[in-house]
Protein backbone atom coordinates (compact mmCIF):
# COMPACT_ATOMS: atom_id res chain seq x y z
CA UNK A 1 0.00 0.00 0.00
CA UNK A 2 2.87 1.97 -0.20
CA UNK A 3 3.40 4.60 -2.62
CA UNK A 4 6.23 5.11 -4.66
CA UNK A 5 7.72 8.83 -3.09
CA UNK A 6 8.73 9.89 -0.17
CA UNK A 7 7.38 13.70 -0.85
CA UNK A 8 4.78 14.99 1.47
CA UNK A 9 3.21 16.97 -1.07
CA UNK A 10 0.25 15.65 -3.02
CA UNK A 11 1.10 16.06 -6.77
CA UNK A 12 -1.37 17.67 -9.16
CA UNK A 13 -3.30 15.72 -12.01
CA UNK A 14 -3.32 16.52 -15.24
CA UNK A 15 -6.90 15.60 -15.85
CA UNK A 16 -10.46 15.56 -13.80
CA UNK A 17 -11.24 13.78 -10.71
CA UNK A 18 -9.56 9.99 -11.16
CA UNK A 19 -6.70 9.59 -13.31
CA UNK A 20 -3.64 7.82 -14.06
CA UNK A 21 -0.41 9.24 -14.08
CA UNK A 22 -1.24 9.84 -18.01
CA UNK A 23 -4.42 11.69 -17.53
CA UNK A 24 -6.32 8.93 -18.37
CA UNK A 25 -9.70 8.00 -16.02
CA UNK A 26 -9.46 5.19 -14.07
CA UNK A 27 -12.76 3.24 -14.88
CA UNK A 28 -12.27 0.91 -12.76
CA UNK A 29 -12.06 2.63 -9.51
CA UNK A 30 -16.08 3.90 -10.34
CA UNK A 31 -16.60 -0.03 -11.08
CA UNK A 32 -15.03 -0.75 -8.18
CA UNK A 33 -16.98 1.88 -6.05
CA UNK A 34 -20.43 0.98 -7.91
CA UNK A 35 -19.85 -3.02 -6.58
CA UNK A 36 -19.64 -1.69 -3.20
CA UNK A 37 -22.21 0.34 -3.30
CA UNK A 38 -24.42 -2.44 -4.95
CA UNK A 39 -23.31 -4.64 -1.78
CA UNK A 40 -24.37 -2.11 0.72
CA UNK A 41 -28.07 -1.64 -0.80
CA UNK A 42 -28.56 -5.49 -1.64
CA UNK A 43 -29.60 -6.29 1.54
CA UNK A 44 -27.83 -9.45 0.72
CA UNK A 45 -29.66 -10.44 -2.17
CA UNK A 46 -31.50 -12.37 0.29
CA UNK A 47 -29.66 -14.68 0.60
CA UNK A 48 -29.95 -15.06 4.18
CA UNK A 49 -32.75 -17.34 3.94
CA UNK A 50 -30.34 -19.84 2.27
CA UNK A 51 -29.64 -20.56 6.18
CA UNK A 52 -32.64 -23.06 6.03
CA UNK A 53 -31.34 -24.82 3.09
CA UNK A 54 -29.13 -27.86 4.24
CA UNK A 55 -25.92 -27.45 2.59
CA UNK A 56 -26.31 -23.94 2.00
CA UNK A 57 -25.54 -22.15 5.55
CA UNK A 58 -22.44 -21.42 4.67
CA UNK A 59 -23.28 -18.85 2.24
CA UNK A 60 -26.09 -17.62 4.31
CA UNK A 61 -23.55 -16.92 7.18
CA UNK A 62 -21.27 -14.50 4.66
CA UNK A 63 -24.30 -12.29 3.94
CA UNK A 64 -24.54 -11.82 7.93
CA UNK A 65 -21.85 -10.13 9.90
CA UNK A 66 -20.13 -12.08 12.66
CA UNK A 67 -21.61 -12.33 15.81
CA UNK A 68 -18.60 -10.85 17.60
CA UNK A 69 -14.67 -12.74 16.59
CA UNK A 70 -14.03 -13.59 13.33
CA UNK A 71 -14.84 -11.78 9.53
CA UNK A 72 -17.28 -12.96 6.96
CA UNK A 73 -17.69 -11.74 3.40
CA UNK A 74 -20.49 -8.57 4.87
CA UNK A 75 -17.77 -7.62 7.42
CA UNK A 76 -15.68 -6.65 4.62
CA UNK A 77 -18.22 -4.06 3.30
CA UNK A 78 -17.61 -1.11 5.10
CA UNK A 79 -13.94 -1.66 5.25
CA UNK A 80 -14.21 -1.42 1.54
CA UNK A 81 -16.17 1.80 1.64
CA UNK A 82 -13.84 3.80 3.63
CA UNK A 83 -10.79 2.41 1.64
CA UNK A 84 -12.55 3.99 -1.47
CA UNK A 85 -12.94 7.09 0.63
CA UNK A 86 -8.42 7.00 0.81
CA UNK A 87 -8.32 5.88 -2.47
CA UNK A 88 -10.15 8.38 -4.18
CA UNK A 89 -8.55 11.20 -1.86
CA UNK A 90 -4.82 11.43 -3.72
CA UNK A 91 -7.29 12.30 -6.72
CA UNK A 92 -9.52 14.59 -5.51
CA UNK A 93 -7.21 17.08 -3.41
CA UNK A 94 -4.57 16.61 -6.17
CA UNK A 95 -7.20 18.25 -8.53
CA UNK A 96 -7.89 20.92 -6.01
CA UNK A 97 -4.00 21.78 -5.78
CA UNK A 98 -3.89 21.82 -9.31
CA UNK A 99 -6.69 23.59 -9.96
CA UNK A 100 -4.71 26.62 -7.26
CA UNK A 101 -5.88 26.35 -4.07
CA UNK A 102 -4.40 26.81 -1.61
CA UNK A 103 -3.74 24.43 0.59
CA UNK A 104 -5.97 26.06 4.07
CA UNK A 105 -8.75 26.17 1.06
CA UNK A 106 -8.39 22.50 0.34
CA UNK A 107 -8.48 22.09 4.49
CA UNK A 108 -11.50 24.32 4.33
CA UNK A 109 -13.32 22.31 2.03
CA UNK A 110 -12.39 18.69 3.94
CA UNK A 111 -13.71 20.07 7.16
CA UNK A 112 -17.06 21.23 5.24
CA UNK A 113 -17.61 17.54 3.41
CA UNK A 114 -16.37 16.17 7.25
CA UNK A 115 -19.31 18.21 8.74
CA UNK A 116 -22.00 17.62 5.87
CA UNK A 117 -21.31 13.91 6.27
CA UNK A 118 -22.04 14.01 9.89
CA UNK A 119 -25.26 15.67 9.21
CA UNK A 120 -26.24 13.87 6.85
CA UNK A 121 -25.51 10.73 8.89
CA UNK A 122 -28.13 12.19 11.50
CA UNK A 123 -30.35 12.70 9.05
CA UNK A 124 -30.57 9.70 7.67
CA UNK A 125 -30.30 7.57 11.64
CA UNK A 126 -33.09 9.50 13.14
CA UNK A 127 -35.35 9.06 9.27
CA UNK A 128 -38.56 8.22 10.55
CA UNK A 129 -37.93 8.21 14.10
CA UNK A 130 -40.94 9.29 16.68
CA UNK A 131 -41.58 12.81 17.78
CA UNK A 132 -39.28 13.50 20.38
CA UNK A 133 -36.72 10.56 20.09
CA UNK A 134 -33.99 11.79 17.77
CA UNK A 135 -30.60 10.67 18.86
CA UNK A 136 -27.08 12.37 18.02
CA UNK A 137 -24.83 9.35 16.89
CA UNK A 138 -21.39 9.04 15.61
CA UNK A 139 -21.43 5.23 14.79
CA UNK A 140 -23.02 5.67 11.01
CA UNK A 141 -20.49 4.93 8.30
CA UNK A 142 -20.84 8.35 7.10
CA UNK A 143 -19.71 9.59 10.25
CA UNK A 144 -17.16 7.22 10.62
CA UNK A 145 -15.78 8.40 7.12
CA UNK A 146 -15.64 12.27 8.26
CA UNK A 147 -13.53 11.67 11.22
CA UNK A 148 -11.23 9.42 9.53
CA UNK A 149 -11.49 11.64 5.97
CA UNK A 150 -10.59 15.34 8.15
CA UNK A 151 -7.43 12.93 9.89
CA UNK A 152 -5.86 11.79 7.18
CA UNK A 153 -6.31 15.27 5.08
CA UNK A 154 -3.54 16.16 7.75
CA UNK A 155 -1.57 12.96 7.90
CA UNK A 156 -1.38 13.02 3.65
CA UNK A 157 0.38 16.79 4.37
CA UNK A 158 3.57 14.40 6.12
CA UNK A 159 6.39 12.52 4.35
CA UNK A 160 5.72 8.93 3.78
CA UNK A 161 7.50 7.24 6.50
CA UNK A 162 6.12 9.40 9.12
CA UNK A 163 2.68 8.64 7.76
CA UNK A 164 3.64 5.22 8.41
CA UNK A 165 4.90 6.16 12.16
CA UNK A 166 0.96 7.33 12.53
CA UNK A 167 -0.47 4.74 11.14
CA UNK A 168 0.90 2.54 13.90
CA UNK A 169 0.68 4.93 16.49
CA UNK A 170 -3.10 5.15 15.90
CA UNK A 171 -3.85 1.39 15.90
CA UNK A 172 -1.53 1.05 18.94
CA UNK A 173 -3.17 3.54 20.79
CA UNK A 174 -6.68 1.81 20.37
CA UNK A 175 -5.56 -1.13 21.36
CA UNK A 176 -3.39 0.19 24.44
CA UNK A 177 -6.66 2.05 25.50
CA UNK A 178 -8.79 -1.68 25.42
CA UNK A 179 -6.20 -3.17 27.41
CA UNK A 180 -6.25 -0.25 30.08
CA UNK A 181 -9.33 -0.09 30.65
CA UNK A 182 -11.16 -3.74 30.35
CA UNK A 183 -14.40 -4.41 30.38
CA UNK A 184 -15.64 -7.27 32.89
CA UNK A 185 -14.52 -10.14 30.91
CA UNK A 186 -11.38 -8.13 29.62
CA UNK A 187 -10.19 -5.62 26.95
CA UNK A 188 -12.34 -6.81 24.10
CA UNK A 189 -15.69 -7.38 26.44
CA UNK A 190 -18.81 -7.09 24.48
CA UNK A 191 -20.07 -4.72 27.17
CA UNK A 192 -18.11 -2.13 29.66
CA UNK A 193 -14.47 -1.98 27.36
CA UNK A 194 -13.54 1.75 26.95
CA UNK A 195 -15.26 2.49 23.98
CA UNK A 196 -18.94 1.33 25.27
CA UNK A 197 -17.90 3.32 28.84
CA UNK A 198 -16.79 6.94 26.58
CA UNK A 199 -20.05 6.36 24.51
CA UNK A 200 -22.18 5.75 28.16
CA UNK A 201 -20.22 9.66 29.53
CA UNK A 202 -20.21 11.23 26.30
CA UNK A 203 -23.71 10.18 24.45
CA UNK A 204 -26.04 9.19 27.52
CA UNK A 205 -26.48 5.83 25.39
CA UNK A 206 -24.66 2.64 24.23
CA UNK A 207 -25.19 2.18 20.29
CA UNK A 208 -26.85 -1.46 19.44
CA UNK A 209 -24.84 -4.11 18.35
CA UNK A 210 -21.50 -3.24 20.13
CA UNK A 211 -20.66 -0.59 17.91
CA UNK A 212 -18.42 1.88 19.45
CA UNK A 213 -17.41 5.98 18.28
CA UNK A 214 -13.36 5.10 18.44
CA UNK A 215 -14.19 2.89 15.81
CA UNK A 216 -13.37 5.60 14.39
CA UNK A 217 -9.53 4.89 14.55
CA UNK A 218 -9.03 2.29 12.67
CA UNK A 219 -11.58 3.72 9.99
CA UNK A 220 -9.01 6.16 9.55
CA UNK A 221 -6.50 3.41 8.54
CA UNK A 222 -8.25 2.02 6.62
CA UNK A 223 -8.89 5.16 5.48
CA UNK A 224 -5.16 5.80 4.87
CA UNK A 225 -4.82 2.34 3.63
CA UNK A 226 -6.31 3.41 0.57
CA UNK A 227 -4.69 7.27 0.09
CA UNK A 228 -1.36 5.11 -0.42
CA UNK A 229 -3.45 2.98 -3.11
CA UNK A 230 -4.48 5.92 -4.51
CA UNK A 231 -1.12 7.29 -4.69
CA UNK A 232 0.37 4.14 -6.61
CA UNK A 233 -2.17 4.17 -9.11
CA UNK A 234 -1.40 7.31 -9.71
CA UNK A 235 2.23 7.01 -9.62
CA UNK A 236 4.60 6.76 -12.54
CA UNK A 237 5.04 2.93 -12.56
CA UNK A 238 3.79 0.14 -15.00
CA UNK A 239 0.52 -1.56 -14.39
CA UNK A 240 2.69 -4.76 -14.09
CA UNK A 241 4.27 -2.96 -11.25
CA UNK A 242 1.54 -1.27 -9.40
CA UNK A 243 -0.45 -4.79 -8.99
CA UNK A 244 3.00 -6.49 -7.70
CA UNK A 245 2.81 -4.13 -5.32
CA UNK A 246 -0.49 -3.89 -4.24
CA UNK A 247 -0.12 -8.18 -4.29
CA UNK A 248 2.53 -7.50 -1.59
CA UNK A 249 0.60 -5.45 0.94
CA UNK A 250 -2.36 -7.40 0.48
CA UNK A 251 -0.15 -10.40 1.19
CA UNK A 252 1.30 -8.23 4.44
CA UNK A 253 -2.44 -7.38 5.82
CA UNK A 254 -3.05 -10.90 5.82
CA UNK A 255 0.27 -11.86 7.81
CA UNK A 256 -0.25 -9.43 10.36
CA UNK A 257 -4.13 -9.53 10.51
CA UNK A 258 -3.27 -13.39 11.68
CA UNK A 259 -0.53 -12.57 13.51
CA UNK A 260 -1.94 -10.36 15.88
CA UNK A 261 -5.24 -12.02 16.47
CA UNK A 262 -4.23 -14.03 19.14
CA UNK A 263 -3.49 -10.92 20.83
CA UNK A 264 -5.74 -8.29 19.60
CA UNK A 265 -8.45 -10.26 18.70
CA UNK A 266 -10.21 -10.07 15.45
CA UNK A 267 -13.78 -7.89 15.82
CA UNK A 268 -15.31 -5.62 13.34
CA UNK A 269 -17.92 -4.12 16.13
CA UNK A 270 -14.37 -2.69 17.56
CA UNK A 271 -12.01 -1.97 14.58
CA UNK A 272 -9.58 -3.63 16.28
CA UNK A 273 -6.01 -3.25 14.68
CA UNK A 274 -6.07 -7.06 13.42
CA UNK A 275 -9.38 -6.58 11.71
CA UNK A 276 -8.31 -3.46 10.21
CA UNK A 277 -5.10 -5.26 8.75
CA UNK A 278 -6.83 -8.31 7.64
CA UNK A 279 -10.22 -6.72 5.81
CA UNK A 280 -7.37 -4.94 4.16
CA UNK A 281 -6.26 -7.96 2.54
CA UNK A 282 -9.05 -8.57 1.48
CA UNK A 283 -9.99 -5.37 0.13
CA UNK A 284 -6.97 -4.47 -1.71
CA UNK A 285 -7.57 -8.02 -3.75
CA UNK A 286 -10.38 -6.88 -4.71
CA UNK A 287 -9.42 -3.32 -5.73
CA UNK A 288 -6.19 -5.60 -8.28
CA UNK A 289 -9.28 -7.76 -9.52
CA UNK A 290 -11.38 -4.67 -10.83
CA UNK A 291 -7.80 -2.94 -11.76
CA UNK A 292 -6.70 -6.01 -13.84
CA UNK A 293 -9.61 -6.92 -15.54
CA UNK A 294 -10.14 -3.24 -16.77
CA UNK A 295 -7.25 -1.21 -16.82
CA UNK A 296 -4.63 -4.26 -18.29
CA UNK A 297 -7.08 -6.37 -19.97
CA UNK A 298 -8.93 -3.56 -21.06
CA UNK A 299 -12.42 -5.36 -20.42
CA UNK A 300 -14.82 -2.75 -19.41
CA UNK A 301 -18.28 -3.43 -20.80
CA UNK A 302 -19.15 -5.94 -18.23
CA UNK A 303 -18.52 -3.37 -16.02
CA UNK A 304 -21.33 -0.75 -16.71
CA UNK A 305 -24.04 -1.53 -14.10
CA UNK A 306 -21.59 -0.93 -11.88
CA UNK A 307 -20.41 2.69 -13.04
CA UNK A 308 -23.39 3.57 -13.31
CA UNK A 309 -23.85 3.28 -9.29
CA UNK A 310 -20.11 3.95 -8.64
CA UNK A 311 -20.78 7.86 -10.27
CA UNK A 312 -23.85 8.20 -7.88
CA UNK A 313 -22.63 6.44 -5.21
CA UNK A 314 -24.35 9.10 -2.21
CA UNK A 315 -27.13 9.49 -3.97
CA UNK A 316 -27.90 5.53 -4.17
CA UNK A 317 -26.84 5.36 -0.72
CA UNK A 318 -28.84 7.73 0.38
CA UNK A 319 -31.99 5.86 -1.36
CA UNK A 320 -30.83 2.98 1.00
CA UNK A 321 -30.41 5.21 4.34
CA UNK A 322 -34.25 6.67 4.03
CA UNK A 323 -35.96 3.36 3.34
CA UNK A 324 -36.64 3.53 -0.18
CA UNK A 325 -35.41 0.29 -0.44
CA UNK A 326 -38.72 -0.90 1.43
CA UNK A 327 -40.80 1.02 0.12
CA UNK A 328 -40.39 -0.38 -3.21
CA UNK A 329 -40.32 -4.00 -2.10
CA UNK A 330 -43.77 -3.35 -1.16
CA UNK A 331 -44.70 -1.67 -3.68
CA UNK A 332 -43.41 -3.81 -5.88
CA UNK A 333 -44.48 -7.19 -3.72
CA UNK A 334 -48.50 -6.01 -4.81
CA UNK A 335 -47.48 -7.55 -8.25
CA UNK A 336 -44.92 -10.41 -7.67
CA UNK A 337 -46.32 -11.79 -4.43
CA UNK A 338 -43.08 -11.77 -3.42
CA UNK A 339 -42.41 -15.04 -5.34
CA UNK A 340 -44.20 -16.53 -2.64
CA UNK A 341 -44.41 -20.09 -5.28
CA UNK A 342 -41.09 -20.34 -4.24
CA UNK A 343 -41.45 -20.82 -0.93
CA UNK A 344 -38.76 -18.65 1.64
CA UNK A 345 -36.25 -18.65 -1.70
CA UNK A 346 -39.05 -16.01 -3.29
CA UNK A 347 -36.52 -13.58 -0.61
CA UNK A 348 -33.63 -13.80 -3.33
CA UNK A 349 -35.57 -12.94 -6.83
CA UNK A 350 -37.50 -10.37 -4.89
CA UNK A 351 -34.30 -8.63 -3.79
CA UNK A 352 -33.05 -8.78 -7.11
CA UNK A 353 -35.99 -6.99 -8.20
CA UNK A 354 -35.69 -4.04 -5.93
CA UNK A 355 -31.76 -4.02 -6.31
CA UNK A 356 -33.13 -3.60 -10.75
CA UNK A 357 -35.18 -0.52 -9.20
CA UNK A 358 -32.87 1.31 -7.95
CA UNK A 359 -30.45 1.08 -10.67
CA UNK A 360 -32.74 2.20 -13.01
CA UNK A 361 -33.29 4.84 -10.94
CA UNK A 362 -29.77 5.90 -11.00
CA UNK A 363 -29.32 5.03 -14.59
CA UNK A 364 -32.04 8.02 -15.26
CA UNK A 365 -29.92 10.28 -13.43
CA UNK A 366 -26.89 8.63 -15.68
CA UNK A 367 -28.03 9.06 -18.97
CA UNK A 368 -28.90 13.38 -18.01
CA UNK A 369 -25.59 13.49 -16.70
CA UNK A 370 -26.89 14.51 -12.96
CA UNK A 371 -24.54 13.25 -10.25
CA UNK A 372 -24.96 14.25 -6.81
CA UNK A 373 -21.49 15.37 -4.97
CA UNK A 374 -20.77 16.74 -1.72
Amino acid sequence: MAPSTEQSTIPAPRAAHQEDVKGARLVSLDAYRGFIMLLLVSGGFGLGVLQTVPGWEWLAAQVEHAAWEGCTFWDLIQPAFTFMVGLAMPFSLGRRLAAGATPVQVFRHVAWRALVLVVLSNIYSNWGAASGHLRFQLINVLCQIAFGYLLCAFVLRLRFSLQTVVAAALLAGHWALFAAFPGPEGPWSRTGNIGSALDLHLLGYNYSGYYTTINFIGNAVTILFGCWAGLLLRGGRSAAGKLRILGACAASAFVLGLALQPFNPMVKRLWTASFTFFSAGWVILMLMAFYWVIEVRHFKRWAFPFLVLGMNSIFVYSLGQIGISGWLNRGLAGFTGNFSFLGPLGAIPQHLLVLAGLWYLCYWLYQRRIFFRI
